[in-house]
């Protein structure tokens, strides 16, 4: 069974029928085929004219009274009523499966859609040409990208020099010391 399978597979066996043989019974099955659709479309018109003389009969509007009339008139509306409310009935089911439908073919487009992301490499790039690459041709001179940035220089602590507390004191005592805080505050 093994060996057929190999040589069904790698040698093709030739078709039983001839191409013209082929090509007359395609054309007998579309003729058949044709021939079958308009008895179908002919049952259907047929079977429309039929419900349709059930469901709604001639009307005999001679040697009717204005009474008769108009209870008729009324009977009509009532069925038309009737019929109005199937229809939107099976106009609601209808969107509603077609929303659903859809709902189902989306999810089914994305279940379908998703494919397994490849594992990205790594690749060394220079600033110049990854500038280039998303540029295009408008950088041609390489950037420095240290020119522009901000230089900030950082500011040593004031250290206070060591004095003896003693002299402070003298200078702060009495008006002269507290005008030098009153001064060192602004």
């Amino acid at each position: 069974m093994h060996v057929d399978l190999i040589y069904v597979f790698f040698f093709k066996p030739k078709p039983k029928i001839s191409a013209s043989r082929r090509l007359f019974l395609k054309t007998k099955l579309l003729k058949k085929a044709m021939t079958m659709l308009e008895n179908d479309k002919q049952v259907r018109k047929d079977e429309r004219e039929r419900t349709l003389t059930e469901r709604v009969p001639e009307l005999q509007l001679s040697n009717l009274s204005m009474q008769d009339l108009q209870n008729l008139c009324k009977e009509l509306h009532q069925k038309i009523d009737v019929a109005d409310e199937e229809r939107y009935d099976i106009n609601s089911k209808v969107m509603k499966n077609e929303i659903e439908i859809r709902d189902l073919s989306q999810k089914i487009f994305e279940l379908k859609g998703k494919m397994k992301r490849p594992n990205l490499k790594r690749v060394r790039v220079s600033a110049d040409a990854m500038l280039g690459a998303l540029l295009g041709a408008k950088v041609k001179e390489s950037v420095d990208f240290k020119a522009n940035l901000k230089t900030v220089k950082k500011e040593e602590e004031k250290k206070e020099e060591v004095t003896d507390w003693r002299k402070n004191v003298d200078a702060m005592s009495g008006m002269e010391g507290r005008k030098k805080l009153f001064d060192a505050g602004q």
